[in-house]
């Protein structure tokens, strides 16, 4: 494996950090600026960012894991309250079902938000969760079980019966009540085989991995920033040697996070499913821990500002917490694995 961007990666990386800056939300009441926040979505979308898992002519997806996670990252750094992940997982999962996606789905997962909605017609048993999803939602994708694999299906969002965010204030999470009508879509050319879910959820874990790289990137350099412009005593809290092991330990912990979560985003194209979903699931174990200390590191160094509202290093705690509860966290992950190498179903044995 070469860590190293191509140069195309390398441009993208580029014009991603810039393009999330300059329009992301720089201060918490950025986040009600209704103008600045379709001009971000607008120029997602205008990016051709949410079709990097679209199908091509030969049927894989437009781009890698990589160019995904790339994106993802630059969102995450910035807090940037638009809607990537889930359209960019939607079009992968209508990929692989062989159908034509337009862009107006997310994918549903179950009520712990670990994994996707399976679902029986004719109607939802339980709500489903659609995390992620556009202002201009039309419908969540969930599965249906037929034969040795899964049909796909929609559930309409006027079903919902919550829009509010929960927790995380840049990306809606969407409740789609129990009881919304089924409706599996027409013109399947395949099913989504157990290997599809292993893949899929091999990005999922990935993305939800490479945005919290880049929440911790992005929480510490405004930290490192406050830490050097805050005087107390007469000095920059930045010079107390307690404040620079806390930062230097949560720098040592990103930079950890950032190679594991490398290694996962090059998984998904370039090793067998059960394999790439085994190191999205070690990514997503170390990236949701790190994550958790280095925002709570934040929260600390800005002393009293950063517990209030204006500070906007809870805006990254919160996302934080949201991506780490998506495709499981960590103790989820680590349970996974413990199964999936030592055969033991639940604690060590």
């Amino acid at each position: 494996m070469d860590t190293r961007d191509t140069p195309e990666q390398a441009e993208l990386r580029r014009s991603a950090r810039r393009l999330a800056r300059e329009i992301g939300p720089a201060t918490v009441a950025d986040l009600d600026d209704p103008t600045r926040h379709k001009r971000l979505a607008a120029a997602v979308r205008d990016a051709g960012w949410l079709e990097l898992r679209d199908e091509d002519h030969d049927g894989a997806p437009l781009a890698s894991g990589v160019e995904a996670a790339i994106v993802a990252d630059a969102l995450g750094a910035a807090v940037a309250d638009v809607a990537f992940a889930g359209p960019l997982l939607a079009g992968d999962l209508a990929r692989r079902a062989g159908i034509h996606f337009g862009g107006r789905a997310s994918p549903a997962c179950s009520e712990q938000l670990d994994g996707p909605a399976i679902v029986a017609e004719p109607a939802l048993s339980t709500p489903v969760y659609a995390v992620d999803s556009d202002d201009d939602l039309g419908a969540a994708y969930v599965l249906v079980p037929e034969g040795s694999g899964y049909r796909l299906a929609q559930v309409r969002v006027e079903h919902a019966n919550n829009t509010g965010t929960g927790a995380d204030l840049t990306r809606a999470v969407r409740v789609i009540a129990a009881g919304a009508p089924v409706e599996v879509i027409a013109d399947q050319r395949r099913l989504v085989t157990d290997d599809d879910l292993a893949e899929w959820t091999a990005l999922g874990l990935a993305l939800t991995s490479a945005d919290l790289v880049g929440v911790m990137r992005g929480v510490l350099d405004i930290t490192v920033a406050y830490a050097t412009e805050r005087r107390q005593y007469g000095v920059p809290v930045g010079s107390f040697q307690a404040v620079q092991h806390l930062l230097a330990e949560a720098h040592c912990l990103m930079e950890g996070a950032h190679s594991v979560a490398l290694h996962a985003s090059w998984a998904v194209d370039n090793l067998p499913p059960a394999d790439a979903r085994s190191a999205g699931r070690v990514a997503k174990a170390y990236c949701a821990r790190a994550a958790r200390t280095v925002c709570e590191t934040a929260v600390q160094v800005h002393g009293g500002i950063g517990n209030t509202w204006e500070c906007i290093a809870h805006v990254y705690l919160r996302r934080a917490l949201l991506s780490s509860q998506w495709f499981g966290d960590d103790a989820t992950q680590l349970a996974a694995l413990q199964h999936e190498r030592l055969g033991a179903p639940d604690g060590l044995s």
